[in-house]
């Protein structure tokens, strides 16, 4: 029988029973290890971060009974170990430069503390932090080993709305930190920053020049996250009777430029509960995220196909956030393919899964129209209507929604005048249904607007502003460009034209026939 390894993080120890068994990174970290000293990766929250640096820390330490049978264990030179500076920003949130400045102390303290090594009180962070590493060094007479856990999380806890000065103060706290890093090579073993997200080098790093960032490079593009040979080879047993096309559907998908792999949480949480659920999504949304989404007035639909270049993807800043660079770094999108453009490599980007489209619509939803109890009866009338294929039911329950937003919402919402913002509603009411969903739809003819597929039907639907477009007739556009074409003997198939108008505040014209038969109408009064 295939020997069993101990989970490494006790908060997962009761999920799949005190038998369980985990996927062995170790040769990865072995790589890494011995191919340079000064490296930063960024994942999303919830990939293992903690993990791989606890794991790093033990190996380093010379732990070697916590790595019988691993891939390490016959490479690794377990005749020496390292002093290690361990820290993490996980706990609690940085509110100001004075507590950022607060908790540095403590976590030196503490480090300090565990090698009897005592630091001078009246000296700032930064100074303790150079003490700290010449201390050990000098005990130890062997370089220091500094792994440093959610770096961006102060920062992050600040990029909300009128909390810029106070993200750029604890921000440039850090960079004061961080600098001494450079300033300790000669001192160092090896160094790891990991995070969330990837701060330019200039705003954050410009005295750490010699960090390498590996977020993207293929080799360890599944140092964090399970690949789906792993899942079905270490779970093989706690995966019987599963429904792996869900599971995949679910909660894999994630690229970091090589192969996918599945969000371990979500993973270690179905196995328990058996229920496909937003585990992930659960845990919380950055609010800087919504915020950004929500200023920038993004147009939800084209959240499903965007492109990046290289250097966009790894710029971060508090007051210059790119939305795919957010989008990626936080998740919520990942590499969904590449090309190159002469010499420049330019990233096609995309939702990772279901539950990450479902969430994130949902989520906008509610952001959009603030209207919980309808947005909730609407979602179950909508479903039915296209599971009924009645359309004057579709158009009367998006009619009746769009009459029920107070007048005082639009009044205080500029989104609610950009052109965008009736097809994102609808767009995210069908996504948040976990129904397939294809916004942007490439046809030989054109893009359809959207896409919906459900029980062997496919709706095709094309939007138009009127005051962007004037009233046109969407559906003739449709029939025109031969739209249903690409869909021919795939189901039964409904075209469907709907007007907006950002005056009004409504649908305008919801014309509608299914592919075959002659035209149907249904105007609201």
């Amino acid at each position: 029988m295939k020997k069993r390894l101990p989970i490494g993080v006790q908060t997962f120890r009761k999920i799949i029973t005190d038998n369980c068994c985990y996927v062995d990174k170790t040769a990865l970290l072995y790589q890494l290890t011995q191919s340079g000293n000064y490296f930063f990766i960024s994942r999303p929250r919830r990939f293992g971060k903690s993990l791989l640096i606890s794991t790093l820390a033990s190996l380093f330490a010379g732990e070697r009974e916590l790595f019988k049978g691993l891939a390490i264990e016959p490479l690794w030179n377990w005749s020496q170990s390292f002093p290690v500076i361990h820290i993490s920003f996980g706990g609690g949130v940085v509110d100001s430069r004075d507590m950022l400045e607060a908790i540095l102390r403590a976590n030196l303290r503490e480090q300090a503390e565990r090698y009897s090594v005592t630091l001078k009180d009246d000296e700032p962070a930064s100074v303790q932090f150079r003490q700290l590493i010449l201390a050990l060094q000098s005990h130890f007479q062997q370089q220091v080993v500094l792994l440093i856990d959610e770096y961006d999380k102060p920062i992050l806890d600040n990029l909300v709305a009128g909390r810029d000065e106070v993200a750029v103060a604890v921000r440039d706290g850090l960079k004061g930190f961080y600098s001494v890093i450079k300033d300790s090579d000669q001192y160092v073993r090896f160094c790891l920053l990991i995070g969330v997200s990837k701060f330019s080098k200039v705003s954050l790093f410009s005295g750490l020049n010699n960090l390498e960032d590996i977020t993207l490079t293929p080799q360890y593009a599944t140092l964090c996250g399970y690949t789906e040979p792993e899942l079905y080879d270490v779970f093989a047993e706690w995966l019987e009777g599963v429904d792996k096309g869900m599971l995949r559907e679910w909660y894999n998908g994630y690229s970091f430029d090589g192969e996918r792999v599945y969000n371990p949480f979500d993973v270690l949480l179905y196995l328990k509960n058996r229920q496909f659920r937003a585990y992930w999504f659960e845990t919380g949304s950055p609010s800087f995220l919504i915020r950004s989404l929500l200023e920038k007035q993004a147009h939800l639909p084209s959240l499903e196909r965007m492109f990046a270049g290289e250097e966009l993807l790894s710029r971060f800043d508090v007051r210059t956030i790119a939305t795919e660079a957010l989008l990626f770094q936080t998740g919520y999108l990942t590499i969904c393919g590449k090309s190159r453009l002469g010499a420049r490599i330019v990233y096609e980007l995309g939702y990772p899964n279901l539950e990450v489209k479902m969430s994130l619509s949902e989520i906008m939803l509610y952001e959009l129209v603030n209207k919980p109890d309808a947005q909730e009866r609407c979602l179950r009338e909508v479903y039915q209507a296209l599971e009924a294929a009645d359309m004057q039911a579709l158009r009367q329950v998006f009619h009746a929604f769009f009459a029920s937003i107070p007048h005082d919402w639009y009044r205080n919402n500029p989104l609610a005048r950009y052109e965008g913002y009736y097809c994102s509603i609808v767009y995210c009411y069908f996504v948040a249904l976990g129904l397939d969903v294809t916004a942007e739809d490439t046809t030989s003819q054109g893009r359809i607007d959207m896409t919906v597929k459900l029980n062997g039907r496919i709706f095709i639907i094309e939007f138009k502003v009127v005051e962007q477009e004037g009233e046109g007739n969407a559906l003739a556009q449709i029939k025109a460009k031969g739209y249903a074409d690409k869909y021919a003997g795939q189901g039964e198939i409904w075209l469907i034209g709907a007007n907006f108008s950002s005056e009004t505040r409504n649908i305008t014209a919801f014309d509608y026939q299914r592919a075959e038969d002659e035209l149907s109408a249904g105007r609201p009064a």
